[in-house]
């Protein structure tokens, strides 16, 4: 199996929720493979310091500021990518929030409805609007979703809240997603990519956790945010002919 990144150098890719972990790793991995990257976030002027930072990289990284929970802001986003830089050819589906470390019977409606709203319909339209680029402009892309594995077994962690069920909705959708492009004949990728434990802003990092939330986290096995970006651009690296359709990534010695 030929593993290269050559065939997408130079080529347009949208990333979501690019201004920290995983996104923000995700996106200096591409540009280092010569990739134009696209980093849509709320705080573009992050992925605009980002940027700057590795400017001396193959590629190119530009911000674009975006909410996930807004169809029109996804809309623009695509539309000025298009318009600016050429059809997109990789998208990476990375914006995710979580509960907060809140218990279910204690949750706020407005809350489930955010975390659905950016993990899964941000996540639908974002797709919708690429592969529809991608088919008219008979491109062979690749829609990567990052997931977890949340989102294939309940994990015994206090306040997880409805963030499982948001993620088990994402492992149903990238199957869907996998027959449609089937049954259309599209020759367009996608992978789902499901960390464990991974040190971000929504885990070891959030100002919110609750005390025994955070002696949870501490005391387990992680992996960093380049760790799950290596991932994905093993993933694009396959051949035409390969798709890695699920891919599991946990720390050594995780327990769930």
């Amino acid at each position: 199996m030929v593993v290269s990144m050559d065939r997408w150098s130079g080529k347009v890719v949208i990333v979501t929720g690019a201004s920290s972990g995983i996104g923000a790793a995700t996106a200096e991995a591409l540009v280092e493979s010569g990739l134009i990257v696209v980093g849509l976030a709320r705080r573009s002027e992050l992925v605009e310091e980002h940027a700057k930072k590795i400017s001396d990289k193959k590629g190119k990284l530009h911000a674009f500021k975006c909410d996930i929970r807004k169809e029109e802001d996804i809309l623009k986003a695509f539309d000025w990518t298009t318009k600016n830089l050429g059809p997109v050819h990789i998208l990476i589906n990375n914006a995710d929030i979580g509960s907060g470390g809140k218990h279910l019977l204690e949750g706020k409606t407005e809350d489930w409805k955010a975390i659905f709203d950016v993990n899964v319909l941000g996540l639908c339209i974002a797709t919708r609007e690429a592969v529809k680029i991608m088919k008219e402009n008979n491109i062979n892309g690749h829609i990567v979703h990052i997931n977890s594995i949340a989102g294939h077994k309940l994990i015994n962690i206090p306040g997880l809240n409805v963030y499982p069920g948001s993620k088990y909705a994402v492992t149903a959708l990238t199957e869907t997603l996998r027959q449609e492009l089937n049954h259309l004949g599209l020759k367009i990728k996608v992978t789902s990519v499901s960390p464990g434990f991974v040190e971000t802003e929504m885990t070891t990092f959030n100002k919110n956790n609750t005390p025994e939330r955070l002696a949870i986290l501490n005391s387990s096995p992680s992996l960093k945010a380049e760790d799950i970006a290596d991932a994905i651009v093993y993933a694009l690296s396959t051949s035409e002919h390969v798709q890695v359709h699920e891919l599991t990534i946990k720390p050594v010695g995780e327990s769930v």
